[in-house]
């Protein structure tokens, strides 16, 4: 064990439908993690009987449960993330299990066979990489309906850390958008940032859709606002998500995210205690987008 290992972190709550296919996926991977450890959020089907099964098989594998709470895809699924990855990280250590990679993977998941070898390989070759992962698909009435591709956003359903920059960026941060704010922080402290199209994997259900799609965009546009999107950042990507593919009928998922960012922006809520992830998103972000949709394509 070392350089080369990965630990993997999952978050679940009433996945006993999807578990089952996940659990063969991370089995089957061509590199398995050291140390796997899903944290049951309060489970109310029969997810805790699977997770017992399965730890009573491999012995790599490990679960904590955590008291039952009310779904919140904002900081509440950032704390449950945050003491999975903390257990994780000091049982390693109380067990001498050395990793070079940490990694997160959520329970709808499906990763392909080699998704995390090509990953790591990714690293290896560029020792600047701090962050990556491969992309994912959303299986939205029965088609795989894949994500645009933006090659500096690694997705959070299935990524990968180099240890070093973890730790660098804090770990896993206690806020809305923390897959986000990590790869802003990432980015300011020089770590290369990549998503990459050639290595797959596929979400069982539509994206932002565990607590109902209107709810989850809702609740994507009002996380945008609070890590620092500009209002005009905020427009132009519900516009965007108006004409999007990836929802429960045509405009629902636009019209959701403006209403969250909106309501959020009028009556001035908080923003993230963060000054640099503030300045990121007010002042650099959108730029950096449209500069590589058009400006810097005509220029090449």
């Amino acid at each position: 064990m070392g350089i080369k290992d990965y630990i993997l972190i999952t978050p679940c709550k009433d996945e006993e439908e999807s578990l089952p296919q996940l659990t063969e996926s991370i089995i089957n991977q061509k590199i398995k993690p050291v140390f796997w450890l899903i944290v049951d959020d309060g489970s109310a089907d029969r997810t805790p009987d699977i997770l017992q099964e399965l730890v009573s098989k491999h012995n790599w594998i490990k679960t904590i449960r955590l008291s039952e709470e009310k779904r919140d895809l904002g900081v509440h699924f950032a704390h449950v993330c945050r003491i999975g990855f903390n257990h994780a990280i000091n049982y390693c250590l109380d067990n001498n299990i050395e990793y070079g990679y940490v990694g997160q993977i959520d329970a709808d998941v499906i990763p392909e066979k080699n998704y995390f070898v090509s990953l790591i390989s990714e690293f290896e070759s560029n020792k600047l990489l701090g962050i990556c992962s491969g992309h994912i698909g959303n299986i939205v009435n029965g088609d795989i309906v894949w994500s645009n591709i933006v090659e500096d956003l690694p997705s959070g359903g299935a990524r990968l850390w180099r240890k070093e920059c973890f730790e660098d960026t804090g770990g896993y941060l206690l806020t809305c958008s923390p897959d986000s704010v990590s790869n802003v922080k990432a980015k300011l402290k020089g770590w290369d940032r990549r998503q990459f199209s050639y290595v797959s994997a596929v979400s069982s259900r539509p994206y932002a859709s565990a607590g109902g799609q209107w709810g989850g965009y809702k609740k994507f546009g009002s996380n945008n606002y609070f890590i620092g999107y500009s209002p005009l950042h905020g427009l132009l990507k519900g516009v965007r998500l108006l004409y999007s593919k990836n929802g429960y009928h045509k405009s629902g998922i636009g019209i959701a995210y403006i209403v969250g960012y909106f309501s959020q922006y009028f009556k001035r809520a908080p923003q993230i205690n963060d000054k640099e992830v503030l300045e990121y998103y007010q002042n650099e972000r959108l730029k950096e987008i449209l500069c590589s949709k058009v400006f810097c394509r005509r220029t090449k």
